[in-house]
C-alpha cells in the first residue's frame, strides 16, 4: 500500500518558499482562489502548513519531533504542468472551453449569499432580503428548454450526431445517394420515441409538482385565517398545520392544541427514521391565552443563515413589548422542516427558511442523466468506425487517382459507406433495454419490481462498489429486548420472570414500608443512598436498575382511543385508567421503545408524560409520579442522554443516565466487568446501552440548575458552555446495569451479502446511525466476517490528526474500517486521495452518522478515484441524493415511505432480491446487449465491405451496390426480428448463476464487448463481405441483375446463419423469427423485379451460386467455433457441461 504514495525529497527552504508562492498562484490563476470550493483544500497558510513537508508515513515520535526527511503533496498539487502547445493538444482545449463555460455559467447563475436573519412575526413585508418562492420543483426542462435539451442530449452521442449530417447531406443534389426516407427515416423514428418517452416522464414530475405545490394552508392573518397555497407561504408567515398534513417550509414551532405545549413529527422523508421526533414549542407564545394575541405581540425570531446540517439549529426568540424583554434560547426540538409530517395535534408556527432554502431542498441533489457504461463502449468503438470509414473513402479517392473534383468524390463514398455505422444499432439496443426492462418486473423470484429508468439494465451487471443504507434496508428497524446485565448476574429471554418476580416482591415491600409511618421510612433510604458501597440484595438492584429504565428515556405513551376523535384523545387518557391495549408508545429512537416496553412486561409501566412530569404503574397497580426536572438529550457527540427527576412521594432528586459504553465507561464509578461484558454483546449482535445514576440534594440541584440556565442562553459557543456544565453533574456515578437490544436483520440478508462478496462486489455501509449500532449490525450481518478485524478510525479534528490516523490504519491488512462522518469529512478535506486508495483496498467499509449529502459525496468519489461503476441501496429519503449520485440507484419500498423507491432507477420489496436482479438480470442484459450491438455492427460492416469491392472492381466508381428499398428493407424487414431475437438469449441458466456467482466478476472486466472481440467481428465482416461480393461477381455469366440478386441472397441467408451461430441457448421465439424473416424475404422477391430478374431467380442456377457463396462464408466460422468450444471453454461452460 505504501509503494503508491508518491515521496519527494525535501528542498531548501527557499525553494520550499518560491513553490509555495507560484503554487498560490496557480490555484487563484486557475479559479481555485479564494471563494472557490475547492480551496480550502489547497490552504497553504492554514495551522498545519508544515504537515505539506511531512510523508503520511512517518512515525508518530517524527511527527512529534517534527523530524521532516521527506516532502510529499497530494497528488493534485504534483502533476506537472505542460507547458505550450504540448499543454493545448494534450487536452488543454478541452480545459479553456470548459473555464469559459463554467466562467459563463457562474456569471449567470450567481448564487445569492445565505445569511441570517430577523424574522418578524406575520409580517412577511418586514423582511430585508428577498427570499426564495416556497416552490418544488422537480422537472429537468422548461417549456422552452425541453425540445432543445432532449436534442442535445441525444446528439451529445456521436452516433446520432454522424446520422444527423449524414441525412442533412441528402439535401445537396451533387451528393444525393438513393432516396431521402432511406436517411430520415429511421432517425425520424429514433427521436420521435426519444422525446415521447422524455414528455410523458416530465409531464409526470410536472403534475406531482403541481400537486405538491398546490396543497392549501390555513395562513393566519390579523383578520383571521386564510387558505393558501403551499407555493405562496413567505418567510415570516404565520402557517397553521393540521394532524397528518405535510409541513410546507422550514418553520419555528409556536404553539400547539396539545396541553403539553409539545407535538410529534414524523420524519421518515427526511432523515430515514421511522419513529417519531418530539418538538417542543416555544413557551413565551404557548402561554398566550389565545391564537389572535400571536399579533398583539411585538416579537421576532433570530435564524442563523439556512445550512445542511438537519440535526442542528441555533436561534432566538425575543419578545420586545413586554417588560422586561423575554429571551428564549432555540434549538432543534423548536422547529419543523419542510417535508416532515405532523403526527399528533395541531400545529402553528412562523416560516423561516422557503424552497431552495429548506433543509430537505439543501439536502437533495439535482438527479442526473444516466448513461450506461455499454453506451459509452459502443460510442468509442463508433468512432473508430468512423475514422475506418473515413481511411477507407481517402483510400478510394487516392486509388482513383484524384481526379475530377475529388472531394465530392470522397463525401460520396463517405455516404457510400455511411452503413459501416449503423443507425438501427440505437434501435436496436433502446428496444432491447425496454425488453429487458419488462423480463425483470415479470420475474415471479423478484415479485414488486419495477424499472424505472430503461436506459441502464446493463449495469446491473458491471458493478464493483454496492453502497448500502442500514436501517430498514439490512434491517428491520424492529428492536427487541434480549439481555440485562447487573455485573454479577445476567438476564436472557429465557429468565425474564425471575425479573418480573423480584420487580413484583420489592414494590410490594416499599409499598408495606410506605402504608406504615412514612416519616420514619424516609431516613434510612438516605443513609443507603449516600452510602453505595454496601453490597445490597439482587432484588434491590434489579428493582434500581428496571426504575432507572423505566424513567431515563424520551418516550411518550399516546393513547388511541377507538370512540374519541382525535381531539380528544387527551381527555379520553383520564377516562380510560390507563387501559394498556390502547397504547402506542412514541420516542426518537426504536431502541428506547423496545426498553419501555421491556419495563411495562416485567410489571413497571410507563402510562403517561408530558414536559414536566411523568407516571409509572406498579405491578399492584399503584401510580408513581415523578416531576422531570431536566432533560439532557442524545446527540451524536455525547453518546448519551440523562434526565434529572423528582419523586413526589419522598422529594428525593435523582438523576439517570444512559448511553453507548464509550462515553459511559468514565463517568461511572470503577467496575471490572463493563468493558468486557459490552464486547461480548456486541459480538452477539446486540446494542448495548450503559445505565448509571446519582442522587442529588436540593443544594446541590439548585446550584446546577442556575449555571445551566445561564449557559443555554449564551449566544457565543452556547453548545460547549452547556456540555461543561452537565458535565459537572457526570462525576462518580454508580453503575445500574447494562443492557442489550437486537435490531432484527431483513429476510436472507446474510446469504445475499456473502454472494455478493463472492461475485467480487466491495460493499460499503452508509448510514446516518450511532458507530456502535452501525459496527453490531456490520457484525451480525456478515458484512464483516467473524475472522476479520474492525478498525474503528478515530475522532479526527484536523490535519494533524487525521495525517496520524490515517498513518495507523494504514499498518493494519485485511481489515474492515468504520468512520464517523465528521472524520471522514477531515480526510477528505486534507488527504482525499491517499484516504480513498486506502479505504478501497479494505474488504468492507461502514461510514456511519453521515448526512445524505455526505453519502452522494462518497459515492462521486469513488466513482472518480476508481472509475468503476457504483451501485447504491436505500429505503427512506436521506438515501435519496446517494441514489441519484450512483452509476445505478435501487430503491427499497419499505416502512419509510416510497421517497427512495421513486427516485431509484429499480425499485425493490426487499434486500434480498438485489442478489437475483444483479447476478441473473444484470449479466443477461450485459452479455445480450454486447452481443447485439456488435451484431448490428457487423451488419452495417458486412454490407460496407462489399460495396468496397465492388466500386473498387468497377472502376472506384461512387454508385450503390444496392439501391432504395433494398438497403432499408436489409436492415429492417429481413434481418430485424433474428437479430433482436438475442435479447432472449442467455449463456447460463439463472440457477447456476446464482449458485455461482463468481462468474459475475467476468462480467466487471468487460469481456463481452472489448476492441479485442470488436475487432473480431470486424474481421468476420470483411472476410464474408469479401467472399459475398467476390463469390457474386466470379460465378455471375450475363447481366450485372444477376450480380445484386445472387450477392443479395446470400448475403441474406449469411446474416440468418450468423445469428444462429452466435446463439448460446435457444428459445423457441428465435426459431419463429428466423423463419418469419426468410419467408418475408421470399414473398418480397415477387414485388422486386426492378432490382432482380425474376425469371432468373427461379432456375437452380440461381439455387446453387447462392448455396455455395453461403456455405464458403459461414462454414469455416462454425468450424473454428466448434474447436475453440473444445480447446479453451469459457468458465461458464465448465460449470453447465
Amino acid at each position: 500500500m505504501a509503494d503508491h504514495i508518491p515521496l519527494y525529497p525535501v528542498r531548501s527552504a527557499a525553494a520550499a518558499a518560491a513553490a509555495n508562492r507560484k503554487r498560490a498562484a496557480y490555484y487563484n490563476a486557475a479559479g481555485l482562489g479564494p471563494g472557490a470550493d475547492r480551496h480550502s483544500r489547497y490552504q497553504l497558510e492554514d495551522e498545519s502548513a508544515h504537515l505539506d513537508e511531512m510523508p503520511l508515513m512517518m512515525s508518530e515520535e517524527g511527527f512529534e519531533n517534527d523530524e521532516s526527511d521527506y516532502h510529499t503533496l497530494p497528488r493534485a498539487r504534483i502533476t506537472r504542468r505542460r507547458r505550450g502547445i504540448e499543454w493545448l493538444v494534450c487536452g488543454g482545449w478541452k480545459f479553456l472551453c470548459t473555464s469559459c463555460c463554467d466562467w459563463l455559467i457562474h456569471v449567470c447563475q450567481r448564487k445569492k449569499e445565505l445569511k441570517a436573519r430577523t424574522v418578524w412575526l406575520g409580517c412577511p413585508e418586514k423582511c430585508e432580503e428577498k427570499h426564495p418562492r416556497n416552490a418544488i420543483k422537480n422537472q429537468k426542462y422548461n417549456v422552452f428548454t425541453f425540445i432543445p435539451g432532449v436534442l442535445y442530449e441525444q446528439f451529445k452521442f456521436f452516433l446520432n450526431l454522424y446520422f444527423l449530417v449524414v441525412s442533412c447531406s441528402q439535401f445537396v443534389p451533387a451528393l444525393k445517394i438513393g432516396y431521402l426516407y432511406t436517411y430520415w427515416a429511421p432517425l425520424g423514428f429514433v427521436l420521435a420515441v426519444t422525446i415521447m418517452r422524455e414528455a410523458i416522464d416530465e409531464f409526470r414530475r410536472f403534475r406531482r409538482d403541481k400537486e405538491m405545490n398546490s396543497q392549501l394552508y390555513s395562513k393566519l392573518t390579523v383578520r383571521g385565517k386564510v387558505q393558501v397555497k403551499s407555493s405562496d407561504i413567505q418567510v415570516g408567515d404565520l402557517i397553521i398545520v393540521e394532524k397528518n398534513q405535510r409541513i410546507p417550509s422550514d418553520m419555528v414551532f409556536l404553539r400547539t392544541s396539545e396541553k403539553a405545549g409539545s407535538c410529534f413529527i414524523r420524519t421518515d422523508q427526511l432523515d430515514g427514521e421511522t419513529d417519531w421526533k418530539l418538538k417542543v414549542a416555544v413557551s413565551c407564545t404557548q402561554r398566550l391565552p389565545a391564537l389572535g394575541d400571536l399579533f398583539s405581540i411585538n416579537a421576532y425570531v433570530y435564524a442563523q443563515k439556512p445550512q445542511l446540517d438537519i440535526h442542528s439549529f441555533e436561534g432566538t426568540f425575543t419578545r420586545e413589548d413586554s417588560d422586561p424583554p423575554v429571551h428564549e434560547s432555540l434549538s432543534i426540538e423548536n422547529t419543523l422542516w419542510a417535508s416532515t409530517v405532523v403526527a399528533s395535534g395541531t400545529v402553528i408556527g412562523v416560516v423561516i427558511y422557503t424552497g431552495k432554502e429548506t433543509r430537505s431542498v439543501m439536502n437533495t441533489s439535482n438527479p442526473k442523466n444516466k448513461v450506461g457504461l455499454l453506451d459509452l463502449e459502443l460510442n468509442q468503438l463508433t468512432k473508430a468506425l468512423f475514422l475506418a470509414l473515413i481511411a477507407l473513402s481517402a483510400v478510394m479517392v487516392a486509388l482513383q487517382g484524384f481526379v475530377g473534383p475529388w472531394y465530392r468524390n470522397l463525401f460520396r463514398f463517405l455516404l457510400l459507406f455511411s452503413y459501416i455505422i449503423p443507425i438501427s444499432l440505437r434501435v436496436n439496443l433502446d428496444m432491447g433495454k425496454a425488453a429487458y426492462g419488462w423480463m425483470i418486473m415479470r420475474d415471479e423470484h423478484i415479485p414488486g419490481t419495477v424499472v424505472r429508468t430503461s436506459t441502464i439494465p446493463e449495469e446491473l451487471g458491471r458493478l464493483v462498489y454496492l453502497m448500502t443504507d442500514k436501517t430498514g434496508t439490512l434491517t428491520q428497524n424492529e428492536m427487541v429486548f434480549k439481555r440485562l446485565h447487573l455485573g454479577t448476574v445476567s438476564y436472557g429471554t429465557d429468565t425474564m420472570d425471575e425479573i418480573q418476580n423480584h420487580v413484583i416482591t420489592s414494590y410490594s415491600q416499599t409499598q408495606s414500608q410506605a402504608s406504615g409511618n412514612n416519616a420514619s421510612s424516609t431516613p434510612p433510604r438516605k443513609a443507603q443512598s449516600s452510602a453505595p458501597k454496601v453490597r445490597r440484595s439482587v432484588s434491590s438492584r434489579i428493582h434500581e436498575a428496571v426504575k432507572a429504565i423505566a424513567l431515563c428515556h424520551n418516550v411518550t405513551p399516546v393513547y388511541e382511543s377507538r370512540a374519541a376523535g382525535a381531539g380528544e384523545t387527551e381527555y379520553a387518557e383520564v377516562d380510560q385508567d390507563f387501559s394498556d391495549e390502547n397504547r402506542t408508545y412514541q420516542a426518537s429512537s426504536p431502541d428506547e421503545v423496545a426498553l419501555v416496553q421491556w419495563t411495562e412486561s416485567v410489571g413497571l409501566t410507563l402510562v403517561s408524560r408530558d414536559l414536566t412530569s411523568m407516571q409509572l404503574k406498579t405491578p399492584s397497580g399503584q401510580i408513581l409520579t415523578y416531576h422531570v426536572l431536566q432533560v439532557f438529550p442524545f446527540t451524536s457527540e455525547n453518546k448519551r442522554m440523562g434526565i434529572v427527576v423528582r419523586d413526589e412521594s419522598t422529594a428525593e432528586i435523582t438523576f439517570y443516565m444512559k448511553g453507548a459504553d464509550v462515553a459511559m465507561s468514565t463517568i461511572v464509578q470503577y467496575n471490572d466487568w463493563l468493558e468486557e461484558e459490552c464486547g461480548n454483546m456486541a459480538r452477539e449482535g446486540l446494542r448495548t446501552l450503559v445505565v448509571a445514576k446519582k442522587s442529588l440534594t436540593e443544594e446541590q440541584y439548585q446550584d446546577f440548575e442556575s449555571r445551566y440556565s445561564q449557559a443555554k442562553l449564551s449566544l457565543h459557543d452556547r453548545a460547549l458552555k452547556v456540555a461543561a456544565v452537565v458535565e459537572s453533574l457526570e462525576r462518580e456515578m454508580e453503575l445500574l446495569c447494562l443492557t442489550g437490544v437486537e435490531d432484527q436483520l431483513q429476510a436472507d440478508v446474510r446469504p445475499t451479502l456473502e454472494m455478493l462478496r463472492n461475485a467480487g462486489i466491495k460493499i460499503w455501509m452508509l448510514t446516518g446511525d450511532k458507530l456502535e449500532t452501525a459496527t453490531c449490525i456490520a457484525k451480525s450481518s456478515h458484512l464483516v466476517s467473524r475472522t476479520q478485524d474492525i478498525h474503528v478510525f478515530r475522532p479526527v479534528t484536523n490535519r494533524g490528526e487525521a495525517h496520524l490516523e490515517l498513518n495507523a490504519f494504514r499498518r493494519k491488512h485485511d481489515c474492515a474500517l468504520v468512520i464517523a462522518g465528521d472524520s471522514l469529512e477531515v480526510c477528505l478535506k486534507y488527504y482525499e486521495h491517499e484516504f480513498v486508495e486506502l479505504a478501497c483496498q479494505c474488504p468492507a467499509v461502514v461510514c456511519c452518522r453521515c448526512s445524505p449529502t455526505q453519502k452522494a459525496h462518497i459515492v462521486k468519489l469513488l466513482q472518480q478515484h476508481t472509475g468503476r461503476r457504483t451501485c447504491a441501496v436505500g429505503d427512506g429519503g436521506n438515501d435519496v441524493s446517494m441514489i441519484q449520485a450512483a452509476d445505478c440507484g435501487i430503491g427499497i419500498d419499505g416502512k419509510e415511505g416510497k421517497q427512495a423507491s421513486l427516485a431509484a432507477d429499480f425499485s425493490i420489496t426487499q434486500f434480498k432480491h438485489i442478489g437475483r436482479l444483479l447476478m441473473v438480470h444484470g449479466r443477461n442484459s450485459y452479455k445480450r446487449s454486447a452481443a447485439l450491438g456488435q451484431f448490428v455492427m457487423h451488419r452495417g460492416l458486412i454490407i460496407s465491405t462489399m460495396q468496397a469491392v465492388f466500386s473498387s472492381v468497377f472502376y472506384f466508381a461512387s454508385v450503390p451496390l444496392y439501391q432504395g428499398f433494398l438497403m432499408v428493407g436489409y436492415a429492417t424487414i429481413y434481418t430485424m426480428f433474428p437479430v433482436f431475437s438475442l435479447v432472449l438469449d442467455q449463456d447460463v441458466k439463472p440457477e447456476t448463476a446464482l449458485l455461482y456467482p463468481e462468474l459475475y466478476k467476468d462480467l466487471t472486466k468487460g469481456r463481452s464487448l472489448s476492441f479485442k472481440t470488436f475487432l473480431i467481428w470486424v474481421l468476420i465482416s470483411i472476410y464474408q463481405g469479401g467472399i459475398l461480393m467476390y463469390g457474386a461477381l466470379v460465378l455471375f455469366e450475363s447481366e450485372f441483375v444477376h450480380v445484386v440478386a445472387i450477392s443479395f441472397t446470400a448475403l441474406i441467408l449469411t446474416e440468418l446463419l450468423m445469428v444462429a451461430l452466435t446463439i448460446r441457448t435457444w428459445h423457441w421465439l428465435m426459431v419463429v423469427a428466423e423463419f418469419l424473416s426468410l419467408g418475408c424475404y421470399l414473398a418480397s422477391l415477387a414485388f422486386l423485379n426492378e432490382y432482380f430478374d425474376v425469371a432468373f431467380i427461379t432456375t437452380v442456377t440461381f439455387l446453387w451460386k447462392v448455396s455455395a457463396i453461403t456455405v464458403v462464408s459461414c462454414l469455416p466460422l462454425y468450424i473454428l467455433k466448434y474447436l475453440k468450444r473444445k480447446l479453451s471453454p469459457p468458465s461458464y461452460s465448465k460449470l453447465t457441461s
